[in-house]
């Protein structure tokens, strides 16, 4: 199991351990978001399970500190870059990647399980751009494999409660209804990322999916985050072209300076996720389509945000905090 630390893996490896797989767990030695975690954190976040520490980004510490010469049936991955930069995606969600799956192979891993984004359906970034070149080399590896394409997750589109709570408006772009995703919570996709294990329906496919109920927009999000602490909705319109402005300067000035160019591209991924619904893309049309966006799972979105409203719930957002 890789990227085990992050909510969705912690949530994946609940998952796979309540259906009795034997699961072990490589991760980094200092873990979490800014290495917060040290090695007895990350055993006791992740109980039951066997974990063995090293660098992902070396291929020779996959092999001798994760798999360190033992048979495995399975690999399965919640690894992903943190920010999204060119340079993190490509080292992450693409090249650790394929020595992961070298090193797999080479311990007899028949099956790969990978979480990836529904967002590669439309590349336009690096991150995206590194995820779907993994998944062609997944597809054409000859193992059995499940490649699961989630959209939007709870703690990302949690970002504005404080705000809110502070008596400001609810931000959106645009009319509120440029885009809509189907949230999914870390339970439920682990739960479904686990049953990939033993369900051939499946194996050798590419899944997207979403949680319970209909699609829902930034404008709903904010009705009822609203309705929620029984205030009036209050919202702020904030222009897509604003985004473009901000890129436009970053990436001008990235040329001189390497750290704006990282924040330009940051700035591009607010961009995407401000105007691309995550849903399927229908690629006769061009257009996103929530009725055949598939659905799973009990828990909503709404119903998280009820349970952060009354401390029954404290998401660790990470650097998913830049929305």
């Amino acid at each position: 199991m890789l990227g085990a630390t992050g909510t969705i893996g912690q949530a994946t490896v609940r998952a796979l351990l309540r259906r009795g797989h034997e699961v072990v767990c490589f991760v980094r030695p200092r873990a979490g978001v800014g290495g917060a975690l040290a090695p007895d954190d990350s055993t006791r976040l992740l109980a039951g399970a066997a974990v063995r520490f090293g660098d992902v980004c070396r291929p020779g510490s996959l092999a001798t500190d994760g798999f360190c010469g033992e048979h495995f049936d399975v690999l399965v991955s919640c690894l992903a870059s943190r920010t999204g930069a060119p340079r993190d995606a490509w080292a992450i969600d693409h090249q650790a990647h394929v020595a992961a799956l070298a090193a797999a192979r080479a311990a007899g891993v028949t099956q790969v399980v990978l979480l990836s984004a529904i967002c590669v359906q439309k590349p336009l970034l690096a991150f995206q751009q590194a995820k779907l070149a993994f998944e062609r080399v997944l597809i054409d590896s000859g193992l059995t494999y499940s490649i699961v394409r989630p959209t939007a997750f709870f703690k990302s589109l949690s970002g504005q409660i404080e705000r809110v709570r502070r008596g400001k408006p609810f931000l959106v772009f645009g009319d509120g209804r440029l885009t809509a995703c189907k949230p999914i919570s870390d339970d439920d996709l682990g739960d479904y990322l686990a049953t990939c294990l033993d369900d051939p329906s499946r194996h050798n496919r590419v899944l997207p999916i979403g949680g319970p109920g209909e699609a829902i927009t930034p404008l709903q999000q904010g009705e009822h985050l609203f309705a929620l602490m029984g205030k009036p909705a209050r919202f702020k319109h904030v222009p897509v072209g604003l985004l473009d402005t901000i890129i436009t300067v970053l990436g001008t000035f990235g040329r001189l300076v390497p750290r704006l160019a990282e924040k330009a591209e940051l700035a591009r991924i607010g961009r995407y996720y401000a105007t691309e619904s995550m849903l399927v893309l229908d690629p006769a049309t061009g257009r996103y389509d929530a009725a055949a966006t598939p659905s799973t799972g009990k828990d909503t979105l709404f119903d998280f945000y009820a349970a952060l409203l009354s401390g029954a719930a404290a998401p660790e957002r990470g650097d998913h905090a830049v929305f």
